[in-house]
Parts: structure tokens; sequence; C-alpha cells
């Protein structure tokens, strides 16, 4: 069995991209319930937001200034 603490060693050597999709992948791997509710939820929050964007109703901010306000 591999250890988890080497693993992640591993893992950190991978770049951004790479391991935002590990952890994505391996943050479903624990969902084994669906709730249809929350995902339809989050579907018509997404589609209201995508439309608030397109009308311009909302300010979007910058990548870079968003990192600088959680201090990153």
């Amino acid at each position: 069995m591999i250890d988890p603490h080497d693993l992640l060693l591993e893992a950190m050597k991978l770049p951004p991209e790479a391991r935002a999709a590990l952890a994505g992948s391996l943050l479903e791997s624990l969902d084994t319930e669906v709730d249809a509710d929350a995902e339809a939820a989050w579907g018509a929050e997404i589609e209201r937001r995508i439309r608030d964007i397109d009308a311009g109703t909302t300010k979007l901010i910058p990548w870079d200034e968003v990192r600088r306000r959680i201090g990153r």
C-alpha cells in the first residue's frame, strides 16, 4: 500500500492544473450519493449567474485582485 504522505509529496510536484484536476477527482470519488435537488439548485444558480454576467448586472473581479484579497 502507498503511504498517503508520500503520495501527497508526489502530487505536490505536479503543475497547478494537474493538482486541481486530481483534487477534483478525489473529491468526486467521495460523492457516493447525488442529491438531485441540490444538483438542480446549483444548476439554476449557475444559469442565473451566467445571465447576470451576460447582462452586465454583476461586477466581475480579476483573479489577481481576488488572490490579493485572500492573502495569497
